[in-house]
């Protein structure tokens, strides 16, 4: 089965998770999308009333296409469930995210949200997080020292030949990505993180750094699709 099958039964398998009234926070990329539309689905068969905040300018597009109504963020006192993919889980429930570039409103839906399920396919388990390259969201101003302080961060905390690049909006571009907030977004190659708990800590103090991808303490479902069915872990 392919991993796009597989993240098919993760996402219809996290609406077992959603209820009638509530307000579900929407994540961003390919996974997230799948559990959109099939959200979709289930509002239209008159299933389910619920209000989504969307965690991108492109989940929210999904979302109407969808037919699943949204809120602003501002309007919403509290968020019962966050719902999203991730690039890399390791045995704590421990996540690199930032892949499609929405890190930091994921991160924000993330930690508002009572609880936060991770959809992923099996590919996505890892012993130690560190082989997907780290996304930092970091302010374009002086954002090439900010890149310079990142690397000698990552060298602090252990981590021995950090490449820390620029994401480019396209890969043959010399024009930089920019999220949805008007950040850049510096992709950093770790091969392994030895301690992310001591990396979160070292790149949140480092002036510029908006946020970065590693979600430590905020994953509680993490619903597998493989291919004979989904594997739900729980902490």
């Amino acid at each position: 089965m392919s991993a796009v099958s597989q993240k098919q039964l993760a996402a219809e398998a996290a609406l077992e998770y959603v209820e009638d009234g509530m307000i579900v926070g929407l994540g961003s990329g390919s996974t997230a999308a799948l559990f959109v539309k099939a959200l979709g689905q289930r509002i239209a068969a008159g299933d389910l009333s619920i209000k989504g905040i969307p965690t991108s300018r492109e989940t929210e597009e999904v979302a109407r296409e969808s037919g699943v109504p949204l809120i602003p963020i501002e309007q919403a006192d509290r968020i019962d469930i966050a719902i999203d993919g991730a690039d890399e889980v390791d045995g704590r429930f421990r996540l690199i995210k930032g892949g499609g570039g929405c890190l930091l409103r994921e991160k924000i839906i993330a930690d508002a949200a009572d609880r936060m399920i991770v959809l992923v396919d099996e590919t996505k388990l890892v012993a130690r997080l560190g082989a997907f390259p780290l996304p930092v969201e970091v302010d374009p101003f002086g954002w090439t020292i900010t890149a310079k302080k990142v690397f000698d961060a990552l060298r602090a905390v252990g981590i021995a030949r950090p490449v820390v690049d620029i994401r480019r909006k396209q890969r043959d571009s010399l024009d930089p990505f920019i999220t949805d907030g008007g950040h850049y977004i510096l992709d950093c190659a770790c091969g392994e993180i030895p301690d992310a708990d001591a990396a979160g800590i070292a790149l949140s103090i480092v002036p510029g750094v908006v946020d970065h991808g590693l979600f430590l303490d905020q994953a509680r479902v993490v619903i597998v699709g493989e291919d004979d069915g989904v594997k739900i872990l729980e902490l």
